[in-house]
């Protein structure tokens, strides 16, 4: 199902919204663990340019929000994208969700020059240079990984100070960077390590009014929900903002009716 006729499918249905992920490619020594366990899923060999795909998509809706999910920022440069995200934000009059993430392939990254053991760095640097560009008339950013002297770039996002920025990565150290920099942390919903995240986020909560923050300035969007009405419902009162299903790259047939099933959940858990 491509981009357009699926974003149009899941407006009509009342989906809040429509989320991209990002590979550039898959290396095929295959060295790096599958977060999850087990063999990597066919899906991420076959995967679309997200700033590519979720311009199709915005260009056909009016009220469907759209997202990265997540955008490897450790592999692309910081200036490049922030133009594509305040492009992207601008096409869609304010209703791109910027889902950001280190990732875990580290000879995928490599292929782009990033160093597995500093990506951590990287990332936050790459960031903070994104939010200046956005937000300063002539930008300058001097840092370990990333510098580069002023410049004026243009357009600036439509979003105000600039696109939410969700946090993706495991608890904790993924929900502790969202708390430190980010608008919002977008953990999967299940970890071998820990089981089921719906556990963790008492401690979450916990971490935020240990640094300062309040909660509620740190909205959390699960990916990777089952298909369980009451665990839907733990997740909505436990204070999650949104929860995000994978679905299985398919035609219209295929997609149509698992869709219309899930779409009965958003009466559910309002």
């Amino acid at each position: 199902m491509k981009p357009v006729e699926f974003a149009k499918t899941l407006e009509q249905r009342g989906f809040d919204s429509l989320w991209a992920p990002e590979h550039s490619h898959i290396p095929t020594s295959r060295n790096s663990p599958f977060p999850q366990g087990g063999d990597l899923p066919s899906k991420y060999y076959d995967v679309m340019d997200p700033f590519v795909s979720l311009t199709a998509a915005a260009s056909v809706t009016s009220e469907l929000k759209i997202a990265t999910g997540i955008c490897l920022v450790i592999q692309r440069d910081p200036i490049q994208t922030a133009k594509s995200v305040a492009s992207l934000d601008q096409i869609s009059s304010g209703r791109f969700l910027f889902g950001v993430g280190a990732g875990w392939n580290a000879e995928e990254m490599a292929d782009h020059g990033t160093n597995f053991k500093t990506r951590m760095g990287l990332m936050r640097e790459r960031i903070e240079a994104m939010k200046i560009i956005w937000t300063e008339d002539k930008a300058s950013f001097n840092g370990i990984f990333v510098d580069f002297p002023e410049m004026i770039t243009n357009p600036k996002p439509l979003q105000k100070p600039y696109p939410p920025i969700l946090m993706g990565g495991a608890f904790p150290h993924g929900g502790r960077r969202a708390i430190e920099y980010c608008d919002g942390w977008l953990p999967h919903a299940t970890r071998p390590e820990y089981g089921d995240l719906i556990h963790k986020l008492p401690e979450f909560k916990e971490m935020c009014n240990e640094a300062g923050r309040d909660p509620d300035t740190v909205p959390i969007t699960v990916y990777g929900v089952a298909n369980d009405p009451n665990l839907l419902l733990q997740y909505r009162d436990a204070g999650v903002k949104r929860v995000v299903f994978a679905l299985p790259s398919a035609a219209g047939g295929t997609l149509i009716p698992i869709l219309d099933r899930y779409a009965k959940y958003n009466d559910l858990v309002k």
